[in-house]
């Protein structure tokens, strides 16, 4: 199917519903370790907490992905799928900064995750079902424009409620989570949904080709062992530019793992030198790693613009390797910052960072989007989640014991280990190649076949 070009105004409304998704992950990656904390949570249990994150995302997103793949009605393919994770997604966020227990926390975090999954799995597959290949990395930046704006409001809204608009915590407030972090979460909910709402209503989705053989299809394949067939075939059949992007995507997710688990409570213990989360310099600190995260969406916002450029000139395995390069300098840096008076290096740290995590939301998926089969997007979409939840899951049940045992709840190392990893995914960019579907295609049934002898195809010439 010949897909024509879109206006950048069109490609903004199909992504505008990214900022309020960044909503939901922002608040999250900024303040949960620090809820668990207030709650009672010591250092060594927080990551076994956090593993609702790649848990939910491991099962919801590959279900969605096959789903969505063989949905259509009024509302088209993907469309329903953000609109249902948006309404769950905001009334978990008005519900988690009300947990009066760390269980309650845990429990609401998993509801949150899984309803964000519901939202955000569909929208990568939206950009391959919408855009010609030319236009996809630009589709795909522009996510990273808005993933960016939206964390910068998000991260920062609890230091932004008490310097801005001088939010203080009322006489008698018994709840553990100041009033803040509160606020903060509530205005989420509403950015959430107002945000997918405003792609739902924009914009439109192409029906399937042969609608009758569609819906023929659709109903030969019904029920979860039918589902559960078509992931387990896809992940058979996976293009071989997966599979190299799958080693890039275990690295760089361990990193980002380390850093959200322990950044916000490494600056308050190592920087700020709080003796105790009941301390005034740990909500201090913990309002400065908001800002610091501030800083790293902001940059990633910016370098959106610039990402755009640089995709559509030079080659995109090596901007996301230097990309990563800067992100690895950035954690390891946070080691080497000390005392209250050095805090504001952290942001030289964070914004490297920020250039990272620009790439790191559309490089992969510019250069795995040509590799997929169009009727499959959803599902491989889904399954291209597995790298970045399986290593968070294995930091989740391994980190509790290396932090106590081996770092001795050295939280500073922890982050400087991210960065290691972020070093390690930055060299593994330089083995993938892209080599597009109907190439792999064709390839794949010559050999079946033995019609030729397999011949290395051609790269993508933005490779």
């Amino acid at each position: 199917m010949h897909k024509p070009r879109l206006t950048l105004w069109q490609i903004w409304n199909m992504s505008f519903g990214f900022l309020g998704i960044q909503f939901g992950w922002g608040l999250q990656m900024a303040n949960m370790s620090a809820i668990y904390e207030y709650l009672g949570a010591r250092p060594d249990q927080i990551a076994k907490l956090w593993i609702a994150a790649p848990l939910t995302g491991l099962l919801v997103q590959p279900i969605i992905g096959a789903m969505s793949d063989r949905t259509w009605g009024r509302l088209g393919r993907r469309r329903p799928y953000f609109l249902t994770g948006a309404i769950l997604s905001s009334l978990a966020l008005i519900a988690m900064p009300n947990a009066s227990a760390v269980w309650m926390a845990a429990g609401l975090l998993w509801i949150l995750d899984a309803s964000i999954n519901i939202s955000m799995e569909p929208f990568r597959a939206f950009v391959a079902d919408k855009l010609p290949e030319e236009q996809r990395s630009t589709g795909f930046s522009m996510q990273s424009l808005f993933i960016g704006f939206g964390a910068v409001i998000a991260s920062g809204l609890p230091w932004m409620m008490t310097n801005w608009f001088h939010v203080t915590t009322a006489a008698g407030d018994v709840h553990a989570i100041p009033v803040t972090v509160r606020y903060s979460f509530y205005l989420g909910a509403i950015a959430f949904f107002g945000a997918v709402l405003w792609t739902v209503v924009t914009s439109k989705e192409y029906p399937p080709p042969d609608l009758a053989a569609f819906r023929l299809t659709k109903s030969q394949h019904k029920g979860v062992s039918a589902m559960a067939g078509e992931i387990f075939t896809a992940l058979k059949a996976m293009p071989s530019t997966m599979k190299q992007l799958a080693f890039v995507q275990l690295a760089t997710w361990l990193g980002l793992f380390c850093m959200w688990l322990y950044f916000t409570p490494a600056v308050s213990n190592h920087v700020f030198g709080a003796p105790d989360p009941q301390s005034p310099l740990y909500r201090a600190g913990n309002e400065w790693a908001g800002l610091c995260y501030l800083t790293e969406n902001a940059v990633t916002f910016f370098f959106a613009f610039i990402l755009l450029s640089l995709a559509a000139r030079t080659n995109r395995r090596h901007v996301h390797s230097f990309c990563l390069l800067c992100g690895a300098a950035g954690l390891i840096s946070v080691g080497f910052i000390h005392g209250v008076e050095n805090r504001g290096w952290l942001h030289l740290s964070m914004g490297l960072v920020g250039i990272a995590w620009a790439s790191i939301l559309a490089m992969p998926y510019a250069m795995l989007a040509g590799a997929l089969p169009p009727e499959k997007t959803g599902v491989y979409m889904g399954i291209f989640n597995f790298f970045i939840v399986l290593p968070e899951i294995a930091a989740a049940l391994t980190f509790d014991k290396l932090m106590g045992n081996v770092l001795h709840n050295n939280q500073v190392a922890a982050v400087m280990i991210g960065g290691g990893f972020l070093l390690l995914a930055a060299l593994l960019v330089q083995f993938v190649r892209e080599v597009p579907a109907a190439v792999e295609q064709l390839e794949r049934v010559v050999e079946e076949e033995g019609m030729l002898p397999t011949m290395t195809p051609p790269e993508s010439p933005l490779a």
